[in-house]
């Protein structure tokens, strides 16, 4: 990503932090910042290596409550996993993921048709539906080579 791109994307955060009542800090938006400079999907520990050399006082839970109240405010989302620790997508717009079950790596691609999965309509009546993601897991081809 360009460094106009991480700029746009970070005024577009402050100004949503704003909206909902977060104070725009600069811890707030130096984890925001990695997050979506990075396809890795990083988990709270990997954000919190990254971060601390910017900030060294900061803590492993201010990290990880940091990616929670983005993720409630729709500035990053919990990719869906099997049981590992949570790993952090900032990339908003329509996406999926695939996760290698052997490295954990995760590698996001997108299938237009997979943007308009349609939900069943018992469902679709009884529930509000807020997201709808397609995860697919697998070997990755980095693996398969070995």
């Amino acid at each position: 990503m360009s460094s106009a791109e991480i700029d746009n994307k970070t005024c577009w955060f402050t100004g949503l932090c704003r909206e909902t009542g977060l104070k725009v800090t600069p811890q707030r938006v130096a984890i925001y910042r990695e997050l979506i400079n990075t396809d890795e999907h990083p988990s709270a520990e990997m954000l919190y290596q990254k971060v601390r050399e910017l900030f060294p006082s900061i803590s492993l839970d201010t990290v990880n409550r940091t990616l929670l109240t983005l993720k409630e405010i729709g500035a990053a989302f919990v990719v869906e996993g099997s049981g590992d620790a949570k790993r952090f997508d900032g990339g908003m717009e329509k996406h999926q993921h695939f996760k290698c079950v052997k490295c954990k790596r995760i590698v996001d691609f997108h299938h237009k048709p997979f943007d308009v999965i349609k939900v069943p309509g018992n469902i679709a009546k009884k529930f509000k539906i807020l997201r709808k993601t397609v995860y697919v897991e697998g070997i990755c081809d980095l693996c398969l080579q070995k």
